[in-house]
């Protein structure tokens, strides 16, 4: 891990892309901008780990708890 000091209105070069900006800092509160491409996500850790779990917790739903068929057990469509 990387560990940097930077004051506000000071900045940090991540790849080509990332710019991040120390905007504030108040007590123990640090305010960042980012400026990065549109198309690259960015989230906070606690939103990260929130959605990684619930992925995982939909990956391991157990297969009966899922509805059952598909277009292989449909009725056939009637002919007018």
């Amino acid at each position: 891990m990387l560990i940097l000091t930077r004051r506000p209105g000071e900045r940090v070069v991540i790849g080509e892309d990332v710019l991040v900006t120390v905007m504030e800092v108040s007590g123990q509160t640090v305010r960042l901008g980012i400026a990065a491409p549109e198309g690259l996500p960015i989230y906070r850790e606690e939103i990260w780990l929130a959605v990684k779990e619930e992925n995982r917790a939909a990956a391991a739903a157990a297969a009966d708890a899922l509805p059952a068929g598909g277009a292989a057990d449909a009725p056939p469509a009637e002919s007018a």
